[in-house]
């Protein structure tokens, strides 16, 4: 088993950590029907019960003692509140006597800490190591600490893989994003001192858990990237379907 080993046809992965199994999710994004309803004016009706269901199951089928969440746990940007809320609270209260929570915070986790750190741990946004694991959510630069793992986790990006048929049909579909790391991108932000923790790590670049985040297409030239460090620090990055399917370098898909 390797260190992060995706589950079949599924938006998780098990993390293989010296004491203990994990399950790692990215972009859960609670109440996001809330947010699209005041951002862009779509009617959706909540998905979270079922959500809260495919976690569940996922934790059953991988025997986990720990969830790992890649931030994005929360949809709106501030503090949690109304139905976000609602969903958040449900869900903890579902996975507490199974495991324990962390967080590493993303960009849309705002206030989550002060609502909830009684029953999660919460990692900074420049996140932290699980042992040989570095989490970070991937919307700023990581803490040097986290490039000194064997493998490095991210989340944000939400990679998705647009294909096309022979008569000119298309579909878009979550993927994964895996590749070696490259020093470079961080040695010109971080400085040199970068060095002395550099671990030549792996990078997995995971697959929104929600379905209706949307994402970045990567292997269409003209989409721009989230993270600020994607896709100058993978390089030779292959992208796979959930399914488990290899499809190759990511830009030649």
């Amino acid at each position: 088993m390797s260190l992060v080993d995706p589950v079949s046809n599924a938006p998780a992965a098990v993390l293989d950590l010296p004491d203990e199994r994990a399950l790692a999710i990215a972009d859960y994004h609670a109440g996001i029907e809330a947010g699209l309803r005041y951002e862009r004016g779509v009617e959706l009706e909540s998905a979270a019960a079922r959500r809260r269901e495919r976690l569940l199951d996922l934790l059953d089928r991988t025997d986990a003692d720990r969830l790992v969440v890649l931030g994005d746990l929360a949809h709106r940007i501030s503090a949690p509140e109304g139905t976000e809320r609602t969903e958040i609270d449900a869900l903890l209260d579902a996975v507490a006597d199974r495991v324990t929570v962390t967080l590493a915070a993303g960009n849309h986790d705002g206030g989550v800490a002060e609502a909830f750190g009684d029953r999660l741990e919460v990692l900074p946004p420049a996140g932290g190591r699980i042992g040989p694991v570095g989490i970070v959510h991937g919307h700023t630069w990581p803490d040097p600490s986290v490039l000194s793992a064997e493998v490095v986790c991210v989340g944000h990006e939400h990679p998705r893989i647009r294909l096309v048929d022979s008569v000119g049909g298309g579909r878009s579909e979550r993927a994964w994003l895996r590749g070696s790391l490259r020093a470079e991108p961080f040695r010109a932000e971080l400085g040199e001192a970068i060095d002395a923790r550099w671990a030549d790590p792996d990078l997995v670049v995971f697959p929104a858990f929600n379905d209706r985040s949307g994402g970045t297409w990567i292997n269409v030239e003209e989409e721009s990237f989230l993270s600020p460090f994607l896709p100058a620090a993978i390089g030779d990055g292959e992208a796979y379907l959930l399914d488990g399917t290899r499809l190759g370098p990511y830009r030649a898909v």
